[in-house]
């Protein structure tokens, strides 16, 4: 049977994915869209991985934009993670960015903005956090994370994500990052483990308020309320964006209305779409083919 366009299947068959290395380790990414836009980056929380982002890479390179979606390769410090992604950047020739962070990955889209403020044209923070504080005190044996058998850390992160029962829509999101979970080595759950108890709190940005968006679900989600409180006073002037629902994983639960978030983010901060330089859902930029698919209608 056929893949449906806008599923899981159809981004596989369509969009490739891609791996650079820096030192000796390797960035897995995808990157789609016209590579003339000024690009999205999207990074996810501890359990997902680049695939999580599959709707929003094919709704939105259809409107004209470019959206990259990466996996740092282990890393054991903030700095170091930094430095990566800061490499990674250089290596896929790609010196602004436009960066999309859900929890982990917001945190760290902030550290980035802290350390390489240059770097950076605006951020959009989803179900995130300003300090690892609590996250540490809350796992007492991070010490020991780099030894820790690969079963207990997948445990240790299910337990996080809340016991259902679940709109259907959000327990489709949630089996679909647990699938994600099991393609994660034990040194990378290890790794994000470590980054999310390592104790680090997020300074004041050079980045305007304006330039930031924060969207955050209304639902259960496993960030506590007084953090993502937190966050909204740090950026009193920052977009709010607020779903009625959605959990830990509303960029699969809700797409549509993530997809139209960020759109208006990205327009907010004059980035608008081309579609004309948008050759159709099934472009493979790593070849330059282009396979015929019907063509998308427009909104």
């Amino acid at each position: 049977m056929a893949a449906a366009p806008g599923d899981y299947l159809h981004f596989k068959a369509n969009v490739p994915v891609l791996h650079i290395s820096i030192g000796m380790r390797q960035w897995r990414y995808y990157d789609y869209g016209p590579k003339e836009m000024p690009p999205l980056v999207c990074l996810s929380g501890i359990a997902g991985t680049a695939d999580v982002f599959y709707k929003q890479m094919l709704s939105l390179s259809m409107k004209g934009y470019r959206v990259i979606a990466a996996d740092a390769p282990p890393t054991w410090s903030h700095q170091e993670w930094v430095d990566s992604f800061e490499k990674f950047l250089d290596d896929i020739d790609v010196h602004h960015v436009h960066l999309y962070g859900t929890s982990l990955g917001g945190f760290l889209a902030q550290l980035f903005v802290q350390y390489r403020p240059r770097r950076v044209k605006s951020v959009v923070l989803s179900n995130s956090f300003l300090e690892t504080r609590c996250f540490g005190e809350a796992m007492p044996w991070s010490s020991l994370v780099n030894w820790t058998p690969c079963f207990m850390l997948k445990r240790y992160i299910l337990i996080g994500i809340q016991a259902g029962p679940y709109e259907p829509f959000i327990a489709d999101s949630v089996d679909f990052v647990v699938s994600q979970l099991e393609t994660l080595s034990r040194e990378d759950l290890a790794s994000r483990l470590a980054l999310n108890t390592m104790i680090a709190s997020i300074g004041r940005l050079l980045l305007l308020d304006s330039a930031i968006t924060i969207m955050d679900t209304n639902d259960y989600c496993a960030i506590p309320q007084v953090l993502k409180d937190q966050l909204g006073d740090r950026y009193p002037g920052a977009r709010k964006a607020f779903l009625k629902s959605g959990g830990d994983f509303p960029f699969l639960s809700r797409p549509d209305e993530v997809n139209l978030h960020l759109q208006l983010h990205l327009r907010r901060v004059g980035i608008e779409g081309r579609p004309d330089l948008t050759r159709g859902p099934s472009q493979r930029q790593d070849t330059g083919k282009v396979k015929k698919e019907e063509r998308p209608h427009n909104e």
